[in-house]
């Protein structure tokens, strides 16, 4: 079975402004862009003991050996992961390493990092995003909206900091 990293599509601008990577959906004025247009955007879920470690999956071996990958393997992972610990989890960790962890070592209760990536072949990132400023942010996916802090605009996220 082919392997399939849990994904969605987001339209906007990859900028690097004071030290952080901010998806928006215009042009942020004082800030390097780094992307433009369609990109990639990826989960990345924290290994339990060693948060500072994302791990992307790509796909979820079962114990009786179904295979799931994409949606199937997010909706197994966050609805029913925590009834099958023993579950292999294949994916690549941030930095593009590929490996594969038991499920029961991937810690679910801390927040996901969104990482940015120029196409869907891609197996590095470009950067982790750290927050997204938006002034409608309807057309962003919901994955994206719920793992990643938005703010309508750049003067709220610098307020925030």
């Amino acid at each position: 079975m082919q392997r399939l990293p849990i994904s969605d599509s987001a339209h906007g601008w990859l900028t690097r402004l004071d030290d952080s990577w901010l998806l928006a959906d215009h042009v942020l004025s004082g800030g390097h862009v780094a992307a433009q247009g369609e990109l990639t955007v990826r989960y990345g879920i924290s290994i339990l003991g060693k948060p500072q470690h994302r791990f992307l999956p790509d796909l979820v071996v079962a114990d009786r050996g179904e295979m799931l990958i994409g949606e199937a393997a997010w909706q197994f992972i966050i609805e029913r992961g925590h009834l099958f610990p023993r579950a292999d989890v294949c994916g690549r960790f941030a930095d593009g390493t590929d490996d594969m962890l038991f499920l029961k070592q991937l810690d679910l209760a801390l927040p996901f990092a969104v990482y940015a990536y120029k196409t869907a072949a891609d197996v590095k990132p470009l950067a982790r995003i750290d927050a997204l400023i938006a002034h409608d942010a309807s057309a962003f996916p919901k994955r994206l909206l719920h793992h990643l802090p938005h703010f309508r605009r750049l003067a709220d996220w610098r307020a925030d900091g």
